[in-house]
């Protein structure tokens, strides 16, 4: 029988499993950390990527295109990871629901890795022809299977082991690993360009950073391995109410909340990857500035953004989440115009200025997302919902935004019209801010407890 969001009350079942669901602070601590660790692990995995897709692929493998339709067919390799996340995240989230959290995110953290080294010792297109942009999309898909599966499993790890009252705030943890991740691959590609002539850097240097992903997972394995289980699973797995079709219940029991959950997303995924991705080729093709600078500008945006992500989780906890929401995708809205009016002056405070200003209402409608899909849905379908919402919410935000970005550009000859893309996806997001049901504070506390 499928759990409806409105059937646990404080009084009712959800209470009795409380008992069990409980962690002491040094554990949750740990598994805080252990997520953090490795979300920015999966995550820098996932951004080096991006950033050699405006910088280097279009050259690398798609050489025989000319400079424009090569960057498009880069940023296209970039989108397909998207297609494939759902599916890691329908995968993973059945096996986390079925045999638990802590397992799927090692395996999901092994295949990234993996991966991603292959992308760094991957030939190019004079090497091994056609067979190189075919390879590297391949790869980029298993790229796209792991991270479909990873974020699910380090957000419920992190709120269903937090205490009552503070699940925004550590479920904010595992979000702040993407901004991290973004400011370490940044930071690592410019330390790279920055010491390699850029003859070097198009020839061997951009390998680097993917290759440096071997010591990155091996913490990352380390660190996971000594986390414990989910209180929530293991009450689940002790009272044997695990499901056998978990995705099959959030589509016949919580569509509504499947919806609203995909539609939290779209915008924030979909802003976030102009500033992660586009902004990089945007300023070094058509403005003409270096790689440098715009990497600089990138670090600070991730910074920015990491910031106010924690700060949202926190205020979610006192604010509530749908306000906190509301607030942040007002914010992205609003900036969209002025952010490429700031953009474009080629000036680097102006810039900054734009990119901290973007990162405001990025955070805002970032910090709050563990914790309010973890109370859209059941524990038992918990996984499933979570994994398929955010991977399927990034389909629709980000994972063509660099793409339908730069098409744009060519079509209009104007950072504008990305502009108005912008502001049209954030009007998308408030309609699901708005359908958005918040429980009071003590039903929701519950509600993320409860296993029967």
């Amino acid at each position: 029988m499928t759990h409806s969001p409105q059937a646990a009350s404080p009084s009712g079942p959800a209470t009795s499993a409380t008992s069990h669901a409980v962690s002491d602070g040094s554990q949750v601590r740990r598994v805080v950390g252990a997520s953090l660790v490795g979300t920015t692990i999966e995550w820098y995995d996932f951004f080096i990527y991006a950033s050699a897709a405006g910088l280097v692929f279009g050259t690398q493998f798609f050489p025989a295109l000319d400079a424009a339709t090569g960057l498009l067919a880069s940023f296209a390799s970039l989108g397909v990871s998207f297609v494939a996340r759902p599916v890691g995240g329908v995968i993973a989230g059945h096996l986390g629901d079925r045999f638990g959290r802590k397992a799927v995110l090692i395996a999901t953290l092994l295949l990234m890795g993996v991966s991603t080294v292959g992308v760094g010792l991957l030939p190019a297109y004079d090497s091994i022809g056609v067979a190189a942009p075919v390879l590297l999309v391949v790869l980029r898909l298993l790229q796209g299977l792991s991270a479909g599966g990873e974020w699910g499993g380090a957000a419920l790890m992190s709120v269903e082991h937090s205490p009552p009252g503070r699940r925004g705030f550590f479920g904010s943890f595992p979000q702040i690993g993407v901004p991290i991740g973004l400011l370490l691959a940044n930071l690592v590609f410019f330390t790279v360009s920055a010491a390699t002539t850029e003859e070097q850097f198009l020839s061997w240097g951009w390998r680097i950073p993917f290759l440096l992903s071997v010591v990155l997972i091996a913490v990352g394995f380390f660190v996971r391995a000594k986390v414990s289980e989910s209180p929530v699973f293991a009450e689940l797995r002790e009272r044997k109410t695990r499901r056998s079709a978990p995705l099959i219940e959030v589509f016949q029991g919580n569509r509504r909340e499947l919806v609203v959950a995909i539609g939290l997303f779209i915008a924030n995924n979909m802003v976030g990857y102009i500033l992660i991705a586009f902004t990089n080729s945007y300023g070094t093709r058509t403005l003409g500035l270096t790689g440098s600078t715009m990497l600089l500008v990138g670090m600070v945006g991730a910074v920015a953004w990491g910031v106010f992500t924690l700060l949202a989780g926190r205020w979610s906890d006192t604010w509530g989440r749908r306000r906190t929401y509301l607030v942040g995708t007002l914010a992205m809205g609003a900036w969209a115009f002025p952010f490429f009016l700031l953009f474009d002056t080629r000036s680097v405070p102006l810039m900054l200025l734009s990119v901290i200003v973007l990162a405001f209402g990025l955070g805002l409608t970032y910090g709050p997302q563990a914790a309010t899909y973890a109370e859209l849905f059941p524990s038992a379908i918990r996984y499933s919902g979570v994994s398929f919402a955010y991977a399927f919410g990034a389909i629709l935000g980000g994972g063509f935004a660099p793409l339908i970005a730069t098409w744009l550009v060519e079509l209009t000859g104007t950072s504008l019209s990305v502009s108005a893309y912008m502001l049209l996806v954030c009007a998308v997001s408030l309609v699901a801010v708005l359908a958005l049901r918040e429980r009071p504070a003590a039903e929701r506390e519950a509600f993320v407890l409860a296993t029967d």
